[in-house]
């Protein structure tokens, strides 16, 4: 479904990426872990147009989506859940979702894909009218995968959903993640936290400073012993 070939990033004197290359099959959770400042959010950020890559290609559903402006890659069927959700903080819950859908020209789709987000989150539904500054960190993550949803993705880029929330929290937001999959989305899911992922991840890749060092099943990489020392506090 993805192919991520050679690219290479760079922010003026900065090399990001240096000659990346991953796969995400149709169906599949695929994890990128690494330290921070490790490429992981560059990463998604080149696959979903924010950023262009210097070298390399990037294919989706075999068409090369190389350095195509981020609303044509939502239009091909990829959504990105930004690190640090970017909700709209003094619009309401509804307005969110609704600029998700900002590409849905026909109601009735858009209609049902808000009865969809209300389904796999009642507590949005409970929380419409709310102003999404007001949410907790929680609510404004389920509202940020939420507002992804609606423009209905083959593909969801996922950027560290776990961070700053409670243990509870984590637990539902990667139970959530493992639902959207098994209803037939795929996903590559960026995260710091290594267990959690690859608890939930079909395949994973390990990023340093740029580079992919370790690439295999979810079970493997768990299994490695470079893995739990780095990442796993083994």
């Amino acid at each position: 479904m993805l192919r991520v070939e050679n690219i290479d990033v760079k922010y003026g004197a900065i090399h990001a990426l240096k000659g990346v290359s991953l796969e995400v099959k149709a169906g599949e959770i695929v994890t990128l872990i690494g330290a921070n400042g490790a490429g992981k959010s560059t990463t998604l950020r080149t696959i979903s147009g924010l950023l262009r890559p210097q070298n390399g290609n990037i294919f989706f559903m075999d068409k090369d989506i190389t350095g195509m402006p981020a609303q044509h890659i939502v239009k091909q069927g990829i959504s990105h859940v930004p690190e640090g959700r970017r909700v709209f903080a003094n619009l309401t819950v509804m307005e969110n979702l609704e600029l998700g859908a900002y590409l849905e020209k026909d109601r009735k789709k858009i209609k049902e894909s808000f009865e969809r987000v209300f389904t796999r989150f009642p507590r949005l539904y409970e929380r419409k009218n709310q102003l999404a500054g007001t949410l907790s960190g929680g609510e404004q993550q389920m509202l940020a995968i939420g507002r992804a949803l609606m423009s209905k993705p083959k593909l969801l880029l996922l950027d560290e959903p776990s961070m700053g929330l409670a243990p509870i929290l984590v637990q539902e937001i990667f139970e959530i993640i493992n639902e959207i999959n098994k209803a037939g989305t795929t996903i590559l899911l960026v995260e710091q936290n290594a267990h959690m992922a690859l608890s939930i991840a079909h395949k994973g890749y390990v990023l340093e400073t740029g580079r992919i060092v370790l690439q295999g099943s979810a079970k493997e990489l768990a299994e490695s012993e470079d893995v739990k020392k780095a990442y796993l506090g083994g």
